[in-house]
């Protein structure tokens, strides 16, 4: 048997949150001993971990990482506290001293990399393979034994800004790095070149059967009804990676398009004025969070992601899997997943240019029957791709 190690954040509802269920459900039990430690035991998709996975009790030390400061002080966490502190303030003056204009990746960079010493060891095994799933990688790297590590990316570098030093050292204390797309290999190493031999790339894993399964619970024809509009679906968490911000602006431009956004995040407010100034308060439907959002995949009639950037959509593959017609916009990865005119379309970013894309796509039947036929005859599930992680573990 093989023992390997998972370490990741939580199981809150994300797009890598859901990979790491596509990846936890290919193994093949009989032959790996699989341990799962998050950070905190918190999200609506813990009940989808696989019975045969253990999951590692949770840590007050870990678990403090990204809870309010009273609730690391009630925790007694003071290790995390001094580390988050001290994290803060070195990032405050990197981003200060470098000019940067969103510090998010730096925050929790040295938010980590600061809490590091004061952190124990996530499990006192061996492991044959130990994963970070979910960066910052610091802790896999030093707080858990392995006989090779491999840490994974899931953001398209070439749009975020991070101290390259500091990372650097993060990342090459791993044998392995998985990347999700060429794309995303491309501007990873454009910032870390050093690295080029460690890169593997793997696509991310979904599992089709639970997402068949779960596009039949129930009916989502309340929140979506059948009416004389054509439904528009998109998924994600409302940030401005995700650009849902200018769908108002897309949809006023479209006849007969209701838009219906699933997801949740620090951008509603902004969303919702956006709607507002748009005057499409009946048009652009906020639907919020959803545990289960695949019976309102079913409902729609074309999946829309009109991201900014991304690494690698995991609800375009999803919305694939479950045999809809997809557009994307031209973001800087959007060929890596979609051939555009055989499984989908790509569309261009800016506004107006979009709902141009868009109507077209909704106007073409012809184009639009030859990619759904196209899609029936795809698997869009990758589970191909843990033959990848078979080969590092054996060598």
């Amino acid at each position: 048997m093989q023992n390997v190690l998972i370490v990741s954040h939580t199981m809150e509802i994300g797009g890598a949150e859901k990979a790491l269920l596509g990846l936890l459900g290919v193994f093949d039990y009989t032959k790996y001993n699989v341990d799962l430690f998050l950070y905190h035991h918190e999200g609506e998709l813990m009940q989808f971990i696989p019975k045969e996975v253990n999951l590692l009790p949770e840590n007050k030390s870990y678990a403090s990482l990204a809870k309010p400061l009273k609730q690391v002080i009630k925790n007694r966490a003071f290790g995390t506290l001094i580390g988050r502190y001290n994290g803060k303030n070195a990032a405050n003056e990197y981003i200060v001293r470098n000019n940067i204009k969103d510090g998010s990746y730096v925050f929790i960079d040295y938010s980590h990399r600061y809490t590091k010493p004061f952190m124990p060891k996530i499990s006192d095994k061996e492991y044959d393979l130990v994963i970070s799933f979910l960066t910052p990688h610091y802790f896999a790297a030093e707080k858990a034994k392995g006989k090779k590590k491999i840490a994974w990316i899931h953001t398209d570098y070439s749009y975020i800004d991070v101290d390259v030093v500091s990372e650097l050292d993060m990342w090459s204390k791993y044998d392995r790095i998985v990347s999700i797309s060429e794309k995303v290999t491309e501007a990873f190493l454009k910032k870390f070149p050093e690295l080029a031999d460690r890169i593997v790339l793997i696509k991310n894993i979904h599992p089709s059967e639970l997402i068949k399964k779960q596009a039949d619970e129930f009916d989502a024809s309340n929140e979506m009804p059948d009416d004389s509009y054509i439904k528009f679906l998109s998924v994600g968490r409302y940030t401005d990676a995700k650009n849902f911000d200018n769908v108002p602006d897309i949809c006023r431009r479209l006849d007969n398009v209701k838009w219906y956004i699933i997801g949740y995040g620090g951008d509603e407010e902004l969303i919702r004025k956006k709607i507002a100034e748009a005057g499409m308060e009946d048009r652009v439907i906020l639907l919020g969070k959803k545990t289960n959002p695949y019976p309102y995949f079913k409902a729609c009639d074309f999946y829309v992601q009109p991201s900014r950037y991304e690494g690698n959509s995991v609800t375009v593959n999803e919305a694939l899997i479950l045999g809809k017609k997809v557009a994307i916009t031209n973001y800087a990865t959007a060929k890596s997943q979609i051939d555009d005119g055989v499984n989908g379309v790509i569309v261009p970013l800016e506004n107006e240019k979009c709902a141009e894309g868009l109507k077209a796509f909704i106007e073409n039947t012809d184009l639009q029957k030859k990619i759904e036929e196209n899609i029936k005859n795809s698997d869009f599930s990758n589970s191909d791709e843990f033959k990848k992680i078979v080969e590092i573990t054996e060598g």
